[in-house]
């Protein structure tokens, strides 16, 4: 009768983990929430979720995530198993492995890409397990 499945920590919160412009990390994180990053990342990305990187955002190191909305700059190598989107303001560099791609027109994209869903997503299961 009160058998109610109990909802994930994040979903009871409804909130983004946010990292403001000013701010540089120097390392990886790792997230099960979605995540929006307006300063600088030094290292590696990792979530089951999205990832944003906001205009004034940049990311130098490699991600591995869900979905993947970038406007800003980022250089490295980036696994997304479902969506990524790259906005006009965006600059990338590195290798690009994703499930499905859309550029907007404007934006600098100088990256290798392969579309390949199975990969990333074996990748971000593999990851999990450890």
């Amino acid at each position: 009768m009160f058998d109610k499945k109990k909802k994930p920590y994040t979903d009871l919160l409804g909130k983004t983990n946010r990292i403001v412009g000013g701010t540089t990390i120097k390392g990886d994180i790792i997230s099960e929430a979605d995540f929006r990053l307006d300063g600088n990342l030094i290292g590696n990305f990792q979530s089951t979720a999205k990832l944003v990187i906001g205009a004034s955002g940049s990311v130098s190191g490699d991600i591995i995530c869900n979905n993947a909305d970038i406007e800003g700059k980022f250089n490295g190598s980036i696994k997304v198993a479902e969506v990524l989107n790259v906005k006009a303001t965006a600059s990338i560099q590195g290798e690009v492995s994703v499930g499905k791609l859309s550029v907007e027109p404007g934006a600098d994209f100088s990256a290798s890409c392969v579309m390949n869903t199975t990969v990333v997503k074996n990748q971000i299961a593999t990851n999990e397990q450890k």
